[in-house]
């Protein structure tokens, strides 16, 4: 691989993953609204080249016009990687609707213009990678925009694998449970305290272990990308066993709910 397209890559996961990239010689392109000088420092030091073109997902020209200095600098990319996301932690009783809207055009719309920017650039043999969450498959308590947007990134991922796994392009979704980025801890420090608390079942990860297995993801050229033994378990009881999965939860939610007189 020589090059990569990284959206959000001016902190959190994209950050890691650009910085692994990087120092396995591949040649980064960071689509970020900007990047600290601590954390440019951090990929100055990493052992490649990599460039950052401003950008903002939530306007399609922004992202096509980042995505195509991109290719002119560093060439084609085999690998494009849409992290650039929000979160939000509020029940449908308490959010704002102009929040809703805010995390649907980031974690939706915005989704939807990286890969209409970057898929006719792609070639047989490429790769596709976009971040869903274990909320894609699960959601939460308190989860109303943020659950709804990771759902529609897997449907639509899914959707992208249908259409372009034939033709050679390769597709992957990204689902990892709470990582500890600075968005988690502004959700930490401003969120749902129920729902803060039930998403515990699916465990925590610290940004170096989830960005290690995300790559080993990527490069091994998997689906789907489920960072974490007790978040892989929390999917496949959800995904294969949808009837206990949902009693348990279930229990789970009113013992919460009622440890916080809210039921």
């Amino acid at each position: 691989m020589k090059h990569a397209i990284i959206t959000g890559a001016g902190s959190g996961l994209g950050h890691g993953v650009a910085l692994r990239l990087l120092k396995r010689g591949v040649k980064v392109s960071v689509l970020d609204l900007g990047i600290s000088d601590a954390r440019a420092a951090v990929l100055n030091g990493a052992g490649s080249a990599w460039q950052l073109h401003p950008c903002d997902v939530t306007k399609l020209e922004s992202v096509k016009a980042a995505v195509d200095a991109a290719i002119a600098a560093f060439g084609p990319a085999e690998l494009a990687v849409n992290f650039a996301g929000v979160g939000a932690s509020a029940s449908f009783a308490e959010m704002e609707d102009a929040e809703f809207y805010r995390v649907m055009e980031i974690n939706v719309t915005g989704t939807y213009h990286f890969a209409r920017a970057v898929m006719p650039h792609l070639r047989k043999g490429d790769r596709l990678a976009l971040t869903a969450s274990m909320a894609g498959i699960t959601s939460n308590y308190a989860y109303t925009s943020y659950g709804t947007s990771k759902f529609a990134v897997l449907g639509f991922a899914t959707t992208l694998r249908y259409e372009y796994e034939p033709l050679g392009i390769h597709i992957s979704v990204i689902c990892p449970p709470e990582v500890m980025t600075p968005m988690v801890d502004e959700e930490i420090a401003k969120g749902n305290k129920i729902g803060l608390e039930i998403k515990q079942v699916a465990g925590s990860l610290q940004p170096d272990f989830a960005c290690d297995k995300i790559l080993d993801g990527l490069l091994a050229g998997k689906w789907m990308i489920i960072p974490g033994f007790k978040a892989k378990a929390t999917a496949f009881a959800a995904q294969r066993m949808p009837g206990l999965f949902h009693w348990i939860t279930m229990g789970v939610v009113r013992k919460v709910m009622r440890k916080h007189g809210a039921l």
